[in-house]
């Protein structure tokens, strides 16, 4: 792998290597419990409008309790 060092396209060294690699399955990592959390909150938020329906309050009111 490539790297610019200072205006200098040059390999990257082994240990250079090693940190790009380890930043790189950090930012990944980071990205899916992020996605996994919008994920699990969409499901909460269906779970609520689920059952205050099942209650049965009106669209509008659902909306006001749980947002749009």
């Amino acid at each position: 792998m490539r790297i610019n060092d200072n205006g200098t396209d040059r390999e990257m060294t082994a240990a250079e290597l090693v940190a790009h690699q380890q930043k790189a399955a950090a930012l990944l990592g980071e990205a899916k419990a992020e996605a996994d959390a919008v994920e699990t909150r969409a499901a909460a938020k269906t779970s609520a409008r689920n059952k205050l329906a099942a209650l049965g309050l009106t669209v509008d009111e659902i909306a006001a309790l749980v947002g749009a």
